[in-house]
Formats: structure tokens, sequence, C-alpha cells
């Protein structure tokens, strides 16, 4: 096995002869990699059912479509996207001619997370890969199997040069991080992404940090609370609840309060009140006993707080099993308020007007996503206006994921930059400025030195250019 130190010098040298790297070389790198993905179906299905308990129609629409949505759109475009485009110059300088060319930043580290780790490693190699880079992988320490699975599937399409897998715990990702990386891409928690953009600063590196935060959803007065319920329900205990943009709290109009509570127990029971053997197979485990003893005591907390749960709740510790939970009479002070929840618990806190949801948004750190149910423009258009956050979905949750032509990032704690399509070709380019200059230059007359006439025109340039 070689070294890290060895690989990314390798792919130092490599990246050199990448910058002029074709469409069509880049398109056959991408469509080799979907061929041997779609090929390895069976295996990313069962790794992920190994890591997480995923059933296959959730892997299918959430890790396989994913990836094969994303490589895709990029092969579809990647010759758009490489293009370089003429801009215009400015009446001082017409005599010259300017484009913007991208190209690539170099060597890049993509560091995935747990919840998502198959789509979450490819997805920013697609990106990579597009845009003409080499890239290192270091898949999460705490899914294996799908570790496993990506190196398995690296190592058939590329070689070490161009594209490796490092497998490890927390040391290996150190150890890369002392490396002098072009870009970094980093999906996890706002607390480590700090410890990543640290690292990078000692070498200058760009950085693209997928943080996540307390996504909140708004419900108002005029929301249709039917279509609201199986919604939420279903975007929020996806994949157990440990999604990046999952709703994390509700903050729900009174007058529809009590509805949108019997909607939500209305959905659990359909989804998945079976029984925990029936359960099982279509509900996501939690990812560790760690996770799985964070989320109970998070639960308690809760509950000792003084929320009520309206359904939900149940565990086994053997299984992983955390049955999603629905808490009611939940206050701004509740622990439960305070960090990402990050697993299947939705509080839900009662608010008497749209103000005070806006306020409450806005004293807090910018969430990664917000949600909004209501049927009135009006207040779509005061949300919008009066919130920040990295996404905005208005009567749905998540599906923002989904669509190519938007990016996908954070805002200040919730993230640094976005990818997603162009957006992640752009996140790994660097968008150079060329100028082509003619031998007619003007500014032969303004050398030095510098007489009264000479100033007289820059005046004139001031003014009139």
């Amino acid at each position: 096995m070689q070294s890290i130190d060895t690989v990314f010098k390798a792919q130092q040298t490599k990246s050199l002869s990448l910058r002029d790297s074709t469409a069509k070389t880049r398109k056959s790198k991408l469509q080799l990699l979907l061929k041997n993905f779609l090929e390895m179906e069976d295996e990313v299905l069962s790794a992920l059912s190994s890591d997480l308990g995923k059933s296959k129609t959730e892997a299918l629409l959430a890790e396989i479509y994913g990836v094969k949505a994303e490589a895709n759109f990029a092969i579809k475009n990647v010759n758009s996207w490489m293009k370089t485009k003429r801009v215009a110059s400015p009446l001082a300088i017409s005599f010259s001619k300017s484009w913007v060319k991208p190209e690539p930043k170099g060597n890049v580290l993509i560091i995935s997370p747990w919840n998502y780790p198959v789509m979450l490693c490819l997805n920013p190699l697609i990106a990579a890969i597009s845009s003409g880079n080499t890239a290192v992988i270091k898949p999460s320490e705490l899914t294996p199997a799908s570790g496993k699975l990506v190196k398995k599937l690296i190592e058939k399409t590329f070689s070490s040069d161009e594209v490796a897998v490092f497998l490890g715990e927390k040391e290996v990702a150190q150890k890369l991080l002392n490396l002098p990386f072009n870009h970094i891409m980093f999906t996890g928690s706002p607390r480590v992404g700090k410890l990543v953009m640290e690292a990078a600063s000692k070498h200058l590196a760009g950085v693209t940090l997928e943080l996540g935060g307390k996504s909140p959803v708004i419900i108002d007065k005029h929301a249709n609370i039917k279509d609201a319920a199986w919604k939420i329900s279903f975007f929020k205990f996806a994949n157990a609840g440990q999604t990046c943009t999952a709703p994390d709290y509700i903050l729900c109009h009174e007058s529809v309060h009590d509805d949108l509570v019997s909607a939500l127990q209305k959905n659990m029971a359909q989804f998945f009140s079976r029984g925990i053997d029936a359960a099982t197979k279509d509900y996501c485990s939690i990812a560790n006993k760690h996770h799985f003893n964070r989320l109970k005591e998070a639960l308690q907390g809760a509950v000792f707080g003084g929320a009520e749960i309206a359904c939900g709740g149940e565990t086994d510790q053997g299984r992983l099993y955390f049955s999603p939970a629905v808490l009611t009479d939940v206050s701004y002070d509740n622990p439960i308020m305070q960090d990402e929840i990050f697993g299947p618990i939705l509080p839900i806190v009662k608010v008497k007007n749209l103000e005070e949801s806006i306020n409450y948004v806005n004293s807090n750190e910018k969430p990664l996503a917000l949600y909004l149910f209501s049927n009135k423009a009006s207040v779509q258009n005061r949300v919008l206006k009066n919130t920040s956050s990295g996404g905005m979905v208005i009567n749905d949750c998540v599906l923002h994921h989904m669509n190519p032509n938007l990016p996908f990032g954070g805002i200040n704690n919730s993230g640094v930059g976005s990818y997603h399509g162009k957006f992640g070709f752009d996140a790994f380019s660097h968008q150079k400025a060329v100028l082509k200059s003619s031998s007619l230059s003007p500014f032969k007359i303004m050398l030095p030195p510098y007489t009264k006439t000479k100033e007289s025109l820059a005046n004139l340039i001031k003014k009139y250019f």
C-alpha cells in the first residue's frame, strides 16, 4: 500500500498534465466512474445496509440516484462549463481583448461524512474530475463497509496518481490536512469544519464546507397542514433524521398547531407503527452507539425541560433503533433547541405570529436550509426577504438537493461555498483572468516623466472613460 506522502507527490505531478485535459477526456472518466458504480449497485446496497441499516428503496433514491443524476448532469454539461468566455473591455483599454478561463485548482482533498457515505464521497469527486483535478478521498471511519466499497470502486476506475482513497481513523484525516492541497471539500459539523478551515489556512488552500446546523420549518396559519405533515414526516425521518438538511425543529402558528400535531401522528402511525421488526425494514438505524446514546440523552433532556412526547421515542439499543419522536410544549430555552439534533426527534414550538418565527430564526446561526409552509405569497416574500439561510424551500423540504441547477451550500456557521452541477465545477476551478493587448496601446504617451500635459490627459481619462 502506497503511503499518503507518496500518493500526494504523484498527484502533484499528475495535476500538471491534467490542466490541458479535454472535455472529451474528462467525460470519458466520468462515464467510466458511473458505469463501474452502477455495475457495483448490489455491493453499494449491501454496504449501506451493513453500515446504517438503510432499506433498498431509500438507498436507491438517496445514494444510487443521487450519484447517477450528478454524474449524468456533469457529463452532459462539462463541455460548456470548460469554455473560455470572452468578456468586454472598457473604453479606456479598448485596444485589448479579455477572457475568463476556468482552470483546475490542482490537488483536491475530499473528507466525507457517515450519513450518506457513498454519495457524499462521489458527488464531490464528480465535480473534481469534471474540473480537471486530482483527488484524495477520506471516507468516514464510522461507515467502514461503505468506505471499503468506495475504495474498491476508485481503484477499479482510476490510477492512484489521479484519485486515491485512504481509510482509517481521525489520524489519517489529520495527516492529510497537514499536506498543501489546493482545495479541501469537507462535509460535517461546524465544530470540525472550523478545524478544517484552520488547517487549510496554513497553506492558503481553498475550502468548500458543508456544515449543516438547525434547519427550521415555519408553519404559517395559511399553510396546507395535511400536505405539510406528510412532507415534513418523510424528509425529517428519512435516514432516521441523519441528514444535514433535515427539518430540525418547527415554528408553528398557534392556530394550526393542534391540527399539525394530529396530522404528524397520523403519518407516523402510517409510516412506522407496524412493530419494530417491520419498521426496521423501512427505517434506517442510528449510526452507532455514541450517536444513539446522544439522541437518547437529548430526548430525556427535552422531556425534563418540559416537552411532551406526542408520539414515538421508543428505542432498542441492540438494533440501534430509535423510533421517530414528535415533541410538543417545547420552549425556546429547552435543551433540544440548542444544538443540531441530527436524528429522529422533531420539536414543535408554538408561536403567536409570523414575526415571532422570523425573529427567532434571525436570532440564531444562519441555517443550511429554511423551510416555509404557507400558501400566501406575501408571507412567502416576507420570509424570503427577511431571513438568511443557505437555501430556502417553500411548501416542501430538502428537494433543492435534487436540482443540479441550484447551488447547494450554507452560509457562515452552516457552510462556506457551494457545489452541485456547475457550482461544483466552479468550486474546484480557478477563474483565470486573461488579457491580450496590442502594440497600439495609447498608454505609451503616458510614460514618465509626468508633465502637465500628461496630467491633463490623466484627468481626461478619469472624467470621460
